[in-house]
């Protein structure tokens, strides 16, 4: 439960810093410019992103205020969502270079999850890292901490072993609550490296947290190895009925690492 809520306490914090901009707080604190920039941000409002008058109003904002990273990241959103990676970046490096707390965390959370841009997310996060004395942060979906965005960066990359440490590395600090998929990733990863009996100790882990259909699969895989066939047959069938019950790794925007699907299962089970 204490996971959950952090999961969406993070997800609430994000929708903060990316909501409508208090306008009359850069007019307390005397600066006009950005005050005047602000006003030109609000006649966005009631507009589609892709829509002109959307834009125009941001256009008009950085006219106003060239150094504030805002509108930069807000223009970005659209570009975003029709997978126009290279316009999207031009703006995101123009508020990453005038707002590097706020936006750095932001950007590399997207070239990872929606771009596949792995190197470039490493660059972006081993930057962060500087610049935050190690305390990066989250997603913008509050999924994932951008530390095992580094790991699963570095597995994309063929960088497993630096995946695991970075995992482990993080697991140490007992601040950390635990990410609802983290067990799964670092179980993958040992799988992969034939480390059957840690990755299987991982499964467990993960099972009593959150258990999941890509758990049991990967669990089966470990025993399947190992030559323990009714533990590999228990799992999968047990992988097979949390998937038909939606209980699965999800995002509704795209492919996250280590998914599995129901054909998947149904293939080692040896279904047609």
């Amino acid at each position: 439960m204490k996971q959950l809520l952090t999961f969406s306490l993070f997800i609430c914090m994000f929708s903060g810093a990316m909501s409508q901009q208090n306008c009359y707080w850069f007019k307390h604190n005397g600066d006009m410019k950005r005050y005047e920039a602000c006003l030109a941000t609000e006649k966005a409002a009631g507009h589609y992103q892709f829509t002109k008058e959307f834009q125009q109003a941001f256009d008009n904002a950085i006219k106003i205020d060239p150094t504030w990273g805002y509108p930069y990241r807000a223009k970005s959103v659209s570009y975003l969502k029709s997978g126009d990676f290279i316009n999207w970046k031009k703006l995101m490096d123009k508020a990453v270079e005038y707002d590097t707390l706020s936006y750095l965390p932001y950007r590399a959370g997207c070239r990872f999850q929606f771009f596949r841009d792995y190197k470039g997310a490493i660059e972006d996060l081993l930057l962060l890292k500087k610049v935050t004395n190690n305390e990066m942060g989250y997603t913008p979906n509050g999924q994932y901490h951008l530390d095992i965005v580094l790991a699963l960066c570095y597995k994309a990359t063929g960088r497993s072993e630096e995946a695991i440490e970075v995992i482990l590395e993080r697991f140490k600090d007992d601040s950390y609550d635990i990410g609802i998929f983290d067990y799964i990733h670092l179980g993958v990863l040992y799988l992969e490296k034939g480390n059957y009996n840690n990755a299987i100790e991982l499964f467990k882990k993960q099972e009593k947290f959150n258990d999941l259909a890509e758990n049991r699969f990967y669990k089966a895989l470990a025993y399947k190895a190992l030559r323990q066939k009714e533990n590999c047959l228990q799992n999968l069938k047990a992988a097979k009925e949390l998937y038909q019950n939606n209980l699965k790794i999800h995002d509704p925007y795209q492919e996250p690492m280590d998914k599995i699907y129901l054909s998947t299962i149904e293939r080692e089970l040896g279904e047609k």
